[in-house]
């Protein structure tokens, strides 16, 4: 990437060779692009895997080039050929070369005659890291398996090979085979009254990046929840959901009041089994959800406001490289806050602004120097550049513009910015070239272009960076701060009325290791060992399991393997582990979790047990 200082401002389109550039992906963009994919899969729940045909339609670049390369982990290739302009097919020679740790492997096909398209046969492995396979037994109704995809951030090669970086957007069309009684639904747009003959077939119209290919199949039920939306759960769930996301289609006609069309047709939503690692993931037309937001108060709903606003920031403008994944993540954060306010007020909205900013303020000790820059430095791999600095920095610094230049001079600008990038994938050098051409030079003085660069380039938060004000934490600040001293009982605690996120912004300020008596205080008074809210739940084991309080365990262990969430189970393990006998505790409750959870959740609860067992050595 060039250097800040080397940017020629106004210059829009980055060549075709810079994109090429994206580390986590072996893809050669600047000599072929695929431009279609079509899928042809068989879902084997027995064998756990998918039996699959890409037909990929490409696009020559470079009228040397002699191969095209490819993504790929894990896959097993039966067969490669080319077909031409007039449709003959002919076998094409191969190499899949050996496995990298993270970027899988390079499946390099030589291709002289430059072939209209590349047909590949091919099957997935039963552990492949962007699918999860559930027994009926692992799902909520217990009556048929259940799989899922999770392609972000550089999974998809490991169930489609194909050119693996959020640089290179293509549509697709895909047909897929399932046994009967089981749906099947993708990030395209899904029939909620379809068959389930086990027969399915979709077509994604719009350029998507790979991040994005998304499929689900099993127990399914769906359920209309607007002229646009829908909810599909498993039949147990459905209502619940549907009760729980009612105002989905509020909440798409605020983003395009703010931001323009909804540029998809429909929004629905999937909420998963238990095991999804991640609160939402915005996969197009198709949000997958984390069931741990059916909390029956809408308390959470703003993930699914966070989710939506991808449509805008992430799905129609996308970060051209995993480096710049803040032009996803904090855009979107930044969106999330502002539907949240119109629909649900400007209280809760500034009330998880300032949760997310103290978490953030919390966590950068921990956060190594080059990861706390929003445009980072080589180094860092594509899954640990989603972590809480391109959400909660990013946002951070898009309300700092929206204060210096002013709400109605800001919306335009973003408005305009996401037009203008429609189904583009850019990079931060590309959008910092229109920001500055768009809104800094039409409104001069506001704010300096090195403080800017100090929000992109630099680690850490800028002093100056503003906080939104709230009543309700300054005077939560002062009781818990009573509550501590020991001049306020835990019973008096003004608390009866504490939403979700009050409770979370209380637990969040109590001390990394709060005395135990004050934990069995609270605990005696407000019952929240038990607690059926996995935000609150998450944040009050941390904080007994770290004073002590062995009476939790047992239902911390039953929040830890209920829970695959990664932000809602991995701080309890972290808390766990502090000591010999938590970590040997910790060990024992994942020997029986690990089954219900994700390849991401596992591999991150095993790097943790690892690292503690090597520092206890």
């Amino acid at each position: 990437m060039r250097p800040f200082h080397a940017l020629a401002f106004g210059a829009l389109a980055l060549p075709l060779s810079a994109l090429a550039a994206d580390p986590h992906s072996y893809a050669q963009p600047d000599q072929v692009r695929v431009t279609h994919l079509d899928l042809d899969l068989k879902v084997d729940f027995p064998h756990k895997q998918l039996d699959g045909q890409a037909t990929l339609k490409l696009d020559w670049k470079d009228p040397k080039a002699q191969s095209l390369v490819l993504d790929t982990r894990d896959l097993k290739i039966a067969s490669v050929e080319g077909i031409d302009a007039a449709g003959k097919a002919s076998a094409l020679k191969y190499a899949l070369a050996p496995s990298d740790k993270e970027l899988g492997s390079k499946l390099t096909i030589t291709t002289p005659q430059h072939p209209a398209q590349v047909r590949i046969v091919y099957t997935t492995v039963p552990t492949a890291s962007g699918l999860q396979w559930l027994t009926p037994e692992q799902t909520a109704d217990k009556k048929l398996p259940f799989m899922f995809s999770q392609s972000e951030s550089i999974h998809a090669r490991s169930w489609v090979p194909l050119q693996d970086s959020p640089a290179i957007r293509f549509t697709y069309s895909a047909h897929v085979t399932a046994p009967k009684d089981v749906r099947v639904v993708m990030s395209a747009i899904n029939d909620a009254n379809h068959p389930l003959d086990g027969d399915f077939s979709f077509n994604q119209p719009h350029p998507i990046p790979s991040y994005l290919l998304a499929i689900a199949a099993g127990d399914i039920a769906a359920k209309e929840t607007g002229p646009r939306s829908a909810v599909y759960a498993e039949p147990s769930i459905v209502g619940k959901a549907a009760h729980e996301f009612e105002d989905t289609e509020k909440l798409i006609k605020t983003a395009e009041s703010l931001y323009g069309p909804y540029a998809w047709g429909r929004y629905d939503l999937l909420v998963l089994p238990p095991s999804f690692p991640f609160g939402g993931m915005e996969n197009p037309n198709m949000t997958f959800a984390t069931p741990t937001l059916l909390v029956g108060d809408k308390s959470l709903v703003s993930v699914i406001s966070h989710e939506l606003a991808h449509s805008w920031s992430g799905n129609l403008v996308t970060s051209a490289a995993w480096r710049d994944i803040w032009l996803n993540e904090g855009f979107t954060t930044y969106v999330q806050g502002r539907i949240t306010e119109a629909v649900y007020g400007k209280t809760l909205a500034d009330e998880e602004a300032l949760i997310s900013a103290r978490g953030l303020q919390k966590s950068l000790k921990d956060i190594p120097e080059n990861a706390q820059r929003l445009a980072p430095k080589p180094g860092i791999g594509a899954d640990d550049s989603i972590s809480e600095v391109p959400y909660d920095k990013g946002s951070w610094f898009l309300r700092t513009l929206e204060q210096r230049f002013g709400r109605e001079t800001f919306d335009a600008y973003l408005k305009g910015y996401f037009a203008h990038f429609a189904f583009q994938s850019i990079t931060t050098e590309q959008m910092l070239d229109y920001l500055k051409a768009n809104l800094f030079d039409k409104n001069p003085g506001k704010m300096s272009w090195d403080e800017v660069k100090q929000w992109v380039y630099d680690p850490g938060i800028p002093k100056d960076a503003p906080l939104p004000d709230s009543p309700r934490f300054d005077a939560i600040d002062k009781e818990r701060a009573s509550f501590l001293a020991g001049s306020l009982a835990a019973g008096k605690l003004d608390a009866k009325g504490w939403n979700t996120q009050e409770w979370m912004y209380f637990l969040d300020g109590l001390p990394d290791v709060t005395p135990l008596d004050k934990i069995k205080q609270l605990d005696a008074a407000w019952h929240l060992t038990g607690t059926p809210n996995a935000e609150i739940g998450m944040r009050w084991y941390s904080h007994a399991i770290a004073a002590g309080d062995k009476d939790v365990w047992s239902a911390a262990a039953e929040h830890m393997t209920r829970i695959g969430r990664l932000y809602l189970t991995m701080p309890l393990y972290k808390a766990f582990v502090k000591t010999p006998e938590g970590l040997a505790y910790a060990q024992q409750v994942y020997a029986k979790a690990k089954p219900g959870y994700h390849p991401l959740t596992q591999q991150a609860v095993e790097a943790l047990f690892a690292k503690a067992q090597k520092t206890a050595k």
